[in-house]
């Protein structure tokens, strides 16, 4: 029933986030080592959300449906909000002008306190998308909009009946992950564009082409996700690099950790590992060809004077 077998891997990670959360609220609280892998887990449901948004796993809607209910209370947030942020918004203006999840909203640098004040910021600016969405399916699609607050309503509830069977236990293992959900996945969204060139056909978005493919479905690889959206992301590997010559090494990132620790941290203290902005290049050298036009256009028109 599954549309396509490589979503096995989305059902055990579904099976392994569930198991933890039991464990860990019902017999063993909190132990160090199970609750980084709960926490690493509840990044992945971030990702899987993203890719069950953009093509759900199931042939059955009904399947569908109690998906999108397990990814909600796992996620922090209802998972409907991808279509009117991510599909209808990010996919069309990628981080250019109208993008509600621009990086240079606020400052056009790239540092620890940018990085850490996007998520917020960005969150933020989606929700009137949000609300519009829900109007309009309000107006035209009663059932889609049903759906829509149905995943309030689960999420409420989840939340709710966690805090009243236990608030220490569901600040831990509900509010937490699911806060640390909602902050990777826009983490993500912010590496993989800021300081990129948004108008490039190519040169839109930087890629992570290590490891951590592996662990997170293949989200690393960005910019074919942005030519080809509803690709499977067990097909993106290889459709990245079909592409990959057309793309700047620069925005060819072998390591996650490594960019985040050399960009973020040692940047600070050392200049070179500071990432120099795309978007303000073109934009100089659109300046300067825009003033040369135009000192060429008056040195034409004094030659026809002079004439």
């Amino acid at each position: 029933m599954l549309k396509n077998n490589a979503d096995i891997k989305s059902l055990i990670y579904i099976l392994i986030t569930t198991a933890l959360f039991v464990a860990q609220w019902v017999f063993i609280g909190v132990n160090t080592f199970i609750y980084t892998w709960y926490l690493f887990m509840s990044v992945a449901v971030s990702v899987m959300t993203h890719n069950h948004n953009h093509l759900p796993m199931w042939k059955s809607k009904t399947l569908n449906t109690f998906t999108d209910w397990w990814l909600t209370v796992f996620y922090g947030f209802p998972v409907f909000a991808w279509i009117p942020t991510h599909n209808k918004n990010h996919h069309r203006y990628n981080n250019r002008e109208g993008d509600d999840s621009i990086t240079y909203r606020v400052s056009e640098r790239n540092n620890f306190l940018t990085l850490i004040s996007y998520p917020t910021i960005s969150g933020y600016y989606q929700q009137k998308a949000i609300f519009g969405y829900l109007k309009d399916l309000k107006a035209n699609n009663k059932e889609k909009y049903w759906l829509c607050i149905s995943q309030y309503v689960i999420l409420f509830l989840w939340i709710a009946g966690a805090l009243l069977l236990d608030w220490q236990k569901a600040l831990l293992f509900v509010i937490i992950p699911q806060q640390v959900s909602l902050f990777s996945v826009l983490i993500f969204n912010y590496v993989q564009h800021v300081h990129a060139n948004e108008e490039s056909e190519w040169n839109h978005s930087r890629n992570f082409t290590g490891f951590l493919n592996f662990l997170l479905f293949n989200n690393g690889y960005h910019t074919i996700h942005h030519h080809k959206a509803g690709l499977h992301w067990n097909k993106v590997p290889e459709a990245h690099a079909e592409i990959e010559h057309n793309i700047n090494p620069i925005l060819l990132e072998r390591s996650f950790w490594w960019y985040i620790v050399r960009s973020y941290i040692l940047s600070i203290f050392i200049p070179k590992f500071r990432t120099n902005s795309m978007r303000l290049e073109r934009m100089r050298e659109e300046e300067l060809l825009g003033a040369r036009t135009t000192v060429n256009i008056d040195k034409s028109h004094s030659d026809v004077l002079a004439s």
